[in-house]
């Protein structure tokens, strides 16, 4: 394959003319558009089903888990699903920060990134946990720098490398400010 081209489309030549690519640009790829014609399309229109289609349908649904605890869930769910997990009820600061991001829509961004900064902050909130019981937490096994010595040293370097080099930042910039 060429630099800049996909599937030997050249990408240089859409944003030249200014636009995005047409149909007639992939009509050379095998297949492709295949189901844009409703008529050759396999699902349309949906089939009418008899009652006899439905035979397997047709069943009791089990009880729905007890809520006994906390159970967040998105906007777009009218109810809790029938299952979900119980192991880590929110809590702390963590738990603050995804209740906020249950306010908003799975749609949004706000919604994700607040949960991947409630994961960093509970792993935080683990490590001060551990030291509070007098357990100094072993970072190097659940970071898995075991594996990484023996499958990828370079990525290890390049990962305390990396880590060295922000926190050396960090110290430097908290020490001009503390001469100011």
């Amino acid at each position: 394959m060429e630099e800049n081209t996909r599937d030997n489309v050249d990408i240089k030549a859409w944003s030249k003319k200014g636009g995005a690519p047409t149909p007639k640009d992939f009509a050379h790829i095998k297949g492709w558009g295949a189901d844009i014609d409703p008529e050759n399309d396999p699902t349309y229109p949906m089939r009418n089903r008899e009652k006899e289609d439905h035979g397997g349908y047709d069943w009791e649904r089990p009880p729905l888990q007890p809520v006994n605890m906390e159970v967040l869930h998105s906007l777009e769910r009218p109810n809790i699903t029938a299952v979900f997990g119980t192991a880590m009820p929110p809590h702390g600061l963590s738990g603050q920060i995804r209740r906020f991001a249950f306010r908003y829509s799975e749609a949004s961004y706000i919604h994700w990134l607040s949960l991947i900064m409630a994961d960093r902050v509970n792993v935080v909130e683990g490590v001060i946990d551990d030291l509070k019981r007098g357990q100094v937490p072993n970072i190097y096994a659940e970071k898995g720098y075991k594996a990484l010595w023996k499958h990828d040293r370079t990525g290890l370097f390049k990962k305390l490398a990396v880590g060295a080099l922000v926190t050396t930042a960090a110290v430097a910039l908290i020490a001009r400010k503390a001469k100011d």
